[in-house]
């Protein structure tokens, strides 16, 4: 083959190729067209979207997401039309295929960052917790300062915020400590075998009941719950409003209440192992009958 030969080659093959260029020309333009108005489509549809779900949910990472998600999906539509009019129906299935794979691969690749995804989006839509409320999981509590789709911001009361994966928070138990207006206390003591029992709790509700954070809608409860080595247990329990009170100031004055009405009336909190009972020393040396299971021997 000589050199005239080969150039008359190439120019048939070039002229074929500019032949089918020139009859494609109508369907590059109507799959650009194509492209263009699925371009504007997701915009608007994405937008509308955004604003219909803001009614339903105050979460701006799972409405962005959303918005996010319903453009990638139409435009995704928009451009398996074009190759279709294109007649590259291969490659559309072809690109089908590679996405199956990719997205195959990405899910091995990023479990834990796939689980904290799908657990933040689930978060966000039943509303187990939301943002301001006070919150115990994995072993925090603290206030719910966000709620990103893949973490938990808490507060913990300390200057320190503490960052939770949204898979844990989502698959492990949470206490919400705001969902209810109302928290209840709980103080336990004890008291010499020697004291009067009905007295002693005739004077420790009184004190805690006169508290003015108290809440008066359910009575403080007074319950004696065990015999010990060096004195009878009790426990007080009561309620009070979280958005007023804090529970450690609340349990302070509690204590400073029921230790004050028990000095005046002369009961004695006994803490075992830290507590001489001087009342049952004093009943031992006078000769006075002991309870039957007083720890004092005479």
């Amino acid at each position: 083959m000589d050199f005239t030969q080969a150039a008359g080659l190439i120019y048939t093959e070039l002229a074929n190729w500019t032949r089918t260029g020139i009859r494609y020309v109508p369907k590059v333009a109507v799959a650009i067209l194509i492209i263009v108005v699925f371009a504007f489509l997701s915009r608007l549809i994405s937008r509308w979207a955004v604003r219909g779900f803001d009614r339903f949910s105050n979460n701006l990472s799972i409405i962005n997401l959303t918005g996010a998600i319903l453009r990638v999906v139409i435009m995704a539509v928009g451009l398996f039309i074009a190759l279709s009019v294109l007649n590259l129906d291969k490659a559309v299935t072809s690109l089908l295929a590679g996405a199956g794979v990719i997205a195959l691969a990405v899910g091995f690749a990023f479990q834990d960052l796939t689980a904290n995804f799908i657990s933040g989006t689930m978060i966000a839509l039943a509303h187990p917790i939301k943002v301001g409320e006070v919150v115990e999981t994995n072993g925090y509590t603290g206030k719910v300062l966000n709620i990103k789709l893949r973490s938990i911001v808490l507060d913990n009361g300390q200057g320190q915020t503490v960052e939770i994966p949204s898979k844990d928070v989502f698959q492990k138990p949470i206490v919400n400590h705001s969902r209810i207006p109302g928290r209840r206390i709980e103080l336990t003591a004890g008291v010499s075998y020697l004291d009067d029992l009905p007295n002693a709790q005739r004077v420790a509700v009184a004190a805690v009941s006169q508290l003015a954070f108290i809440s008066q809608d359910r009575p403080v409860e007074f319950y004696y719950r065990n015999f010990g080595d060096n004195t009878i247990q009790f426990v007080m329990w009561f309620w009070i409003n979280p958005a007023t009170t804090s529970t450690p100031a609340a349990l302070s004055e509690a204590i400073k209440a029921v230790k004050s009405a028990f000095d005046t009336n002369q009961i004695l909190i006994v803490f075992a192992g830290h507590t001489f009972d001087l009342k049952q020393k004093l009943a031992a040396l006078q000769g006075e009958p002991q309870p039957a299971n007083s720890p004092v021997k005479a």
